[in-house]
């Protein structure tokens, strides 16, 4: 069974960064799509950053036109990170992690998802 933890979530100033993990068990994931999500109160899940592997292309990344440029997705053996720099106040959510067979935007598509860890930003 597929395990994902999230850990690094946490308090944070306004225009501060800080680094989420998500450590995947269970099985290899090696050519699993990884994604990152957030949900703020009140709101749907939406899509952060997502790290896709094909064998053609390799690793390919894409992100939501809100973070691009600030947040930065990667990933090593069982662990993909989300490195969050310049934060907003608006960034403040409950930050998932899910794998995938398939990168897509819609949190529907993925498969497993971690327990979620809070990222708060104060202005």
């Amino acid at each position: 069974q597929v395990q994902l933890v999230e850990s690094g979530g946490g308090l944070v100033q306004a225009g501060g960064s800080l680094r989420l993990s998500c450590e995947v068990s269970g099985r290899s994931f090696n050519r699993d799509d990884m994604g990152w999500f957030r949900q703020a109160p009140g709101k749907d899940r939406e899509f952060v950053a997502a790290i896709s592997w094909t064998i053609w292309t390799g690793y390919s990344t894409y992100y939501a036109d809100s973070v691009k440029g600030r947040f930065t997705i990667s990933r090593d053996k069982n662990t993909a990170y989300l490195q969050m720099n310049s934060l907003k106040p608006e960034d403040t959510a409950v930050y998932y992690c899910a794998t995938s067979k398939k990168y897509s935007r819609g949190p529907n598509e993925w498969d497993s998802w971690g327990q979620g860890t809070q990222v708060t930003v104060s202005s």
